[in-house]
This record gives structure tokens, sequence and C-alpha cells, in this order.
């Protein structure tokens, strides 16, 4: 198990108009040789977007894209068509397939706090899709086949514990709260690369929530 704090997380983004990302991949002019993907995961940005900040259209092609919202509301449109407002508890995903153009916006009026992942597809191509799942429950995974992965969503007690799932690749995400796993001590922004999970638990020190993908062999 490799542990990534959130301080040794890049920073990106571009503060002066609003927007202040972390980076625990190597992401466009940063290059880090020793964390390039995980598993199927290639990216996973804390995104932080001051009121009327946003990302213009850009494109994307032949990955999945899954947004979690934290805090504050997401402002979504893209060139199928789609536009919809993402709010804490919501899954986003959009799968950019052969190529697809998408506006992020936070156009409300608190500061929005999201984490997006992006996945690797097993094959390339395909129709673009967009989907969100409101208020996605713990007891609901949510099942991504065209990356051979699984999202679990856990919101725990303190003192409750949860068991990870035995996986060739588990990254566990700490979006709030304290959580330990395998020993380590865990806080906001912290996130666990597991290979060859077996057996393990997680146990939340305070009211917590932790986002787990499980992927299978690359």
């Amino acid at each position: 198990m490799h542990v990534r704090r959130a301080h040794e997380r890049y920073q990106g983004g571009d503060p002066a108009t609003g927007i202040d990302t972390r980076h625990a991949f190597s992401f466009g002019p940063h290059y880090d040789p020793d964390h390039l993907r995980f598993g199927r995961l290639i990216a996973c940005n804390e995104e932080h977007l001051a009121p009327g900040a946003g990302f213009d259209e850009h494109p994307h092609s032949h990955t999945e894209i899954v947004t979690w919202v934290v805090s504050g509301e997401l402002t979504h449109r893209d060139s199928t068509g789609q536009e919809s407002v993402v709010r804490p508890g919501d899954l986003q995903r959009l799968s950019a397939a052969s190529g697809v153009r998408h506006v992020e916006r936070n156009a409300g009026p608190e500061p929005l706090t999201f984490l997006q992942m992006w996945l690797t597809p097993l094959e390339p191509g395909g129709a673009p899709f967009y989907e969100i799942v409101p208020d996605l429950a713990d007891s609901t995974p949510y099942a991504l086949p065209e990356a051979g992965a699984t999202l679990h969503v856990r919101r725990l007690s303190a003192g409750e514990r949860t068991a990870i799932p035995d996986a060739a690749y588990v990254y566990a995400h700490v979006v709030r709260g304290e959580v330990t796993l395998n020993g380590e001590h865990l806080t906001p922004g912290d996130a666990a690369r597991v290979t060859d999970a077996k057996g393990l638990a997680a146990v939340a020190e305070t009211t917590s929530e932790l986002l787990l993908w499980e992927m299978r062999p690359v």
C-alpha cells in the first residue's frame, strides 16, 4: 500500500482566475514518472472553483470521466446537448469515447469543490455518453464496465468499520473526515493505492466520507 498525502499533490489550475487544482498524478505540464497512473486511473484532480470561475469549452476523447461534488454546485454543458447542475452526493459520468467537448463552471454564489477522476477505457472509440446518478447511496456501487472498475461510496460514522474490496487495484480517497486504513491515518485529500487487496478494512475516526475505486488487472 502506498499513501499519497494531500500536501504532496501537485498544485495546478490558475489561481488568478479562481481555479485551484491539486493533482494526484502527472497532468498537463507536470510530469512525475512515479505517479503516471494506478490501474485504470490516470487522474484524480481536486478542483476548487471560486464563484464565476470555470473551465471554458475543451475537448476529451477515449476517457471515462467521473465527477464527485464535495460542496457547491457544478454547472456542466457539453457538445452532445447535455446541460445539468451537479450537487453534492450526485455522481456525474462523461464517457468521452471518440470525442466530446464540454464546459464546467461554478455558476453559483458559493465556492465549489469537486473531485474529478479519469480512467482509461478497455476499448477506445464509440459514442459519447453522459449521465447523472442523483444522491448515490452507500449500498449502490457504481459499475463502470467500460474501464473494468467499480466506485464505492462509503459514508461512515465515528468508529464504524468498512471492508475494502478484494481487488487487483484499490484506490481509496478520503473526501472528508479521518480514516485509518491498514495502520495508516488518512485525512481529507489523502489517498491510498492498494495492490492485491485482500481482507482489509477501514475504520472511521470521525464522521467520514470515503471513495473506493475497485479495479481489475490492467
